[in-house]
Formats: structure tokens, sequence, C-alpha cells
């Protein structure tokens, strides 16, 4: 029988690792919170539920008698793919390392207990230990739920009201109990770093220098991909991670994790053992490493272990100066309707443009982005030099015009 491959959240940035699974002769079981859920068109079986209910995937993983489980791109979805591995008797990366690579909190008890650099922090579980940690440390901090995705419940905080009106909401987004992390904020430049684990060695495939939007500093408005940097050291930050990562014994993974610079040194804010969204993982990260990561990822969760030599590039040095930009629109409507959108299919024709999407139609009203989910759309541009990206950048913003009424 044709082997069956259980493919956990069914939402745009799984569709890739779906049609992948497919494209190598095997059947997708998909489950998703929504009936029209877009990952549906292209499985074989699907299961209406809510990609945090252990039980039901299970079933539905029994249902079906899948031969491997995986996701892509959704951090609350990796604690059920560990948990069905786990109970189907399928390679997985295990509970405790589903829980490392979720909990921010346990991010930061790892860091400090093996010597890599993390800011001051403390588990609060209610807003008056916050306060008090934020008067000990007399600096900016930032809060963050636990264990949710999409940057919501993230805000930084500059005064002890900013953290009594924003602590509940911050909390309301922690999964797994009622606790809030409360850090210094770290100043400095803000990076990605993706890559893959192959029989407990981490490989550092792609890297990035973010921007975020002037008006919220922890949502980011552009991520560009170079394979080295003029000004941030990117062998010590490919380092870096393949150590912290690599030590914390998962056997295999892909990852997406974010650093920021201070003083020299490269601090973690994050790592997932998924791959970054909107594409990172399944578009950029091939095209900027060369590496087959879906394929090295759908093999290891069928029993495949990979090798390090499939890691091998044969043209190394073209690859070394390839870029890729995810950018992410900056719009505001000040409360206007928009009348018209130009530009689309002059944008769409140029060749290094991979997707253009606009969360956004005639008659709408733009809003600020308050958190991943709610910006108002991006485009995704890969060339073989730093200088195309740059110049399509700007042929972008030249040519996509938004009108609004008077």
């Amino acid at each position: 029988m044709m082997k069956r491959v259980m493919v956990i959240a069914g939402g745009t940035w799984q569709v890739p690792l779906i049609k992948k699974v497919k494209s190598l002769g095997y059947e997708v079981v998909n489950s998703n919170l929504y009936e029209d859920s877009i990952g549906f068109k292209y499985a074989d079986f699907t299961g209406v539920m809510d990609v945090r209910d252990k039980e039901k995937n299970l079933a539905l993983a029994k249902e079906y008698k899948i031969d491997a489980v995986l996701t892509d791109q959704s951090d609350i979805a990796v604690p059920t793919v560990a948990y069905v591995a786990e109970q189907m008797g399928c390679p997985g990366i295990g509970h405790e390392m589903a829980e490392l690579f979720t909990n921010k909190f346990k991010m930061r008890e790892y860091c400090r207990e093996n010597k890599f650099k993390y800011p001051e922090y403390r588990l609060c579980t209610n807003v008056e230990e916050a306060i008090e940690f934020y008067r000990e440390l007399g600096k900016k901090v930032i809060i963050k739920p636990l264990d949710s995705q999409s940057s919501r419940g993230i805000f930084t905080i500059e005064s002890e009201q900013e953290l009594r009106d924003r602590f509940a909401e911050t909390e309301a987004f922690t999964n797994s109990g009622d606790y809030v992390l409360v850090e210094r904020y770290i100043e400095g430049t803000e990076f990605t770093v993706d890559g893959i684990v192959i029989d407990g060695t981490h490989h550092t495939l792609a890297i990035s220098q973010k921007e975020h939007y002037s008006y919220n500093r922890n949502i980011a408005s552009k991520l560009f991909f170079t394979n080295y940097n003029e000004t941030f050291d990117y062998d010590l930050l490919r380092k870096t991670n393949d150590e912290l990562i690599s030590g914390t014994g998962i056997k295999y993974a892909i990852t997406h994790s974010e650093y920021k610079f201070e003083d020299g040194d490269y601090y973690l804010i994050e790592m997932a053992a998924r791959g970054g969204g909107s594409r990172i993982a399944s578009d950029i990260v091939p095209f900027m490493s060369g590496v087959d990561n879906y394929q090295l990822l759908i093999n290891a969760a069928l029993g495949k272990t990979p090798s390090v030599e499939e890691l091998h590039i044969s043209d190394a040095e073209k690859m070394k100066e390839r870029a890729a930009v995810l950018e992410f629109l900056d719009i505001e409507s000040e409360g206007k309707k928009i009348t018209k959108i130009e530009g689309v299919e002059q944008i769409n024709a140029i060749p290094e443009i991979l997707q253009l999407q606009l969360e956004f139609k005639e008659g709408d009203i733009i809003e600020k982005a308050q958190d991943d989910r709610s910006r108002v759309g991006f485009f995704i541009a890969r060339a073989e030099s730093k200088e195309r990206i740059e110049e399509i950048e700007k042929e972008v913003k030249n040519t996509l015009k938004v009108s609004f009424e008077s």
C-alpha cells in the first residue's frame, strides 16, 4: 500500500509541504480547523479539527494508518506532531524537544544553563510580579506569551502603566497556563536563521537581516536574505546557531531561529522546530542554499536518515552571491477607502518576483498591523545578486499605486 504522510495544519503556508509530499509519490492526510482549508484541496484525506487537539489528530492518524507525521511554518502544531508521532511509533522530535522549541521561557532557561547569551528575564504569573521585575531592571522590557505565534501578544513596555494595560492581553495568548515572559528589551539589529538538523547536527542554510515597522518594532517589515554581510559577521552567527541548536539534542528537524546583535554577540530571541513562514522554508531557503530541505525532512519523518552528503552544493560560489527579499507592504489609508489599485500586473511580470500578495482590495480601509497576520500584503523576490534585489525593491515601490477617496 502507498505510504501515507500526515501533515498537521493546512493553511496557505503548509500547501508547499503538502504538494512536496504528493510529488514524492505519497498520500497526504491533512488536518486543519476550517472546512474550507486550502490544504484540503491538495490532500487525499482530511479532518476538520484544531491542530492543538492532540487526541483528535491522533484518532485521524489511526484511522488512516499513517506512516509519518510532520508540519511546517506553524508553532502551535509542533507539540501535536510530536505527540502523534510518539503514539504512532513514527520518527519525531519527542515531547521534550517540542516543549523546548515552542516555549520561550524554556528557551531562556536552556541558554542560561548552557552559557549562551540571553537577556535578563523573569516568568511572571501576575502583573505585580512583572512590575517588580521592571523596577529592578530600570530599563525598557518586552513582554511575550510563552507559546503563541505570529507576534501575537508581544509588546515593548516603557512604563509601569503600559505594563498594567498590556499584561492581561499578553497572558491571554499563552496556551499553557497563565504566564507572561518579561525580559530586557535588546536594542540592536535582528536576524532570522533557517536550517536543518541531520543526525543531531545543525546546518545553517539561510540568513536574513530584518527591518521593522516604524510604528511597531515587534513586527517585521522586511527580511533581506544574503549569504554574507559587510557589516555583521555571518560566520559567527552560523557558528552560534549551529552550536546552540545542536546542543539541544534534537535529532532531526528543519529550524527557524531569530537573533539580535548586541555588543559584539548574537542573542537568541527564539527558535522553532519548523521553517520560517511566508514561504521562507519552502521557497527562499532552497534558493539561497541549494538544499532541498523539504525532501530531507520528509525522508527523515519516514525513517530514512538523511546524510550530510545531501547538503553538498556543487556550485557553492554561485550560491554565495544570491539574494532574496520578503518585504511586507506599508500602506496606510488614514481611514479612507481604497478607490484604485494599479501596477499589480507589471510587478508580477518581473521575472524575479516569486509572489505579490495583497491582503486588501478596492473599497477596503487599511489599518496599521497589530501582529504578523494583520500585515496588508507582501512580495517575494529572488535574484542572483544583492544589487538586483535592491533594483526590484525600488521598482515595486514605484509601480504599485494605491489611491484613496478624497
